[in-house]
């Protein structure tokens, strides 16, 4: 069962905790797995108490420890933001596992895979590409936006895919130079 937030999270007090234990309860009726994607949206860490919103957020926290602790399922938290889940969090988890980005020939793998049969990548420097420290992810995004900047033509060319890694990236050292035209 993908949990999610929008469906959860409620600006009404109690109500957060509430929709929390019913997700809870259905799982381990039903012998699911819960998959927290982008966990660290709720599994946040716990704030220094200014007001009242702060007093709530502490409580949804502190009420997501006790049934993490009790729940008797299998619950499986995904990020990419590691350093905003809470230190609480961390503690109660029996296993992390840390996936490090894919090396220069997963890279031209990705690459390679990323673009429909359809879309004409013939210009392309895959090898070129892959030296690029990308993920996985953004290979992906680089490639859709690619594809769609030439939905007109079909066809990709190297200077679409280094617009498409600019607007994708994250980092500013993953932003390379336009690949020279051959």
């Amino acid at each position: 069962m993908v949990v999610d937030p929008s469906q959860v999270v409620s600006k009404y007090t109690g109500e957060t905790e509430k929709n929390l234990r019913r997700m809870f309860d259905a799982a381990e009726d039903g012998a699911a797995v819960l998959l927290f994607d982008e966990a660290d949206t709720l599994f946040g860490k716990r704030t220094e108490v200014r007001d009242s919103h702060y007093r709530y957020a502490n409580l949804k926290v502190g009420y997501l420890l006790q049934r993490m602790e009790t729940f008797r399922g299998l619950a499986i938290l995904t990020t990419n933001a590691k350093v905003r889940t809470g230190p609480a969090f961390l503690r109660r988890l029996r296993a992390i596992v840390n996936f490090s980005n894919p090396d220069l020939s997963a890279r031209e793998t990705l690459w390679h895979n990323a673009f429909s049969a359809r879309t004409s990548t013939g210009e392309l420097d895959l090898r070129r590409l892959a030296a690029v420290d990308l993920p996985g992810g953004g290979i992906a995004a680089a490639a859709l936006t690619a594809s769609y900047l030439r939905v007109d033509t079909g066809s990709v060319s190297p200077a679409d895919v280094a617009v498409a890694i600019r607007r994708n990236s994250p980092r500013p050292t993953a932003r390379p130079r336009p690949p020279r035209e051959k």
